[in-house]
């Protein structure tokens, strides 16, 4: 008998289908359920342990994997467009991948910074800022510019405090 002979080795968790008839229901329990069941039902529909993200972030992908595996996921090729697309946009850059999208602020916003009794005002255009009618790739150039020292362009105005991730 080899060693391993009495040993199972460890079950792959079998994941659910889910009728598309039960799918509605699923969605609005989602909405309402305690955390607590929603992780529960995270390692029932994924076969692992949750994310320590927030409740939104849970009950977005929870939804999505309600109808996933009711509706079937992204074909192949769905998968393969939206990666060749998603390289077009960043090409292959794995940080600006990483760097959320609704994190910018949309263009047209103007930001404000007052700095020695000066009111600054940023423009925030579709691929770079604005300042003093000159582009500016980043706002931590526009805070060094104003500033005359180096600043994180996105704390100087106040767009993410400091110690922020």
């Amino acid at each position: 008998m080899t060693r391993n002979a009495g040993r199972t080795a460890a079950a792959t968790p079998t994941i659910p289908a889910i009728p598309k008839t039960d799918v509605l229901g699923r969605l609005a329990w989602i909405q309402t359920a305690p955390i607590a069941q929603l992780k529960e039902q995270w390692r029932q529909l994924y076969g692992k342990e949750p994310p320590p993200f927030s409740r939104s972030y849970i009950t977005s992908r929870l939804s999505y994997r309600v109808q996933e595996l009711a509706y079937g996921g992204l074909k192949p090729e769905t998968r393969a467009r939206l990666e060749a697309l998603g390289e077009q946009l960043d090409g292959g850059n794995v940080v600006l991948r990483r760097i959320r999208a609704d994190h910018r602020p949309l263009p047209g916003t103007r930001l404000l910074r007052q700095w020695q009794g000066v009111e600054h005002v940023v423009t925030v255009r579709a691929d770079d800022f604005e300042y003093e009618g000159r582009p500016y790739r980043s706002l931590s150039a526009i805070a060094r510019h104003i500033t005359g020292t180096r600043w994180n362009g996105w704390t100087f105005f106040g767009l993410r405090g400091r110690g922020d991730a």
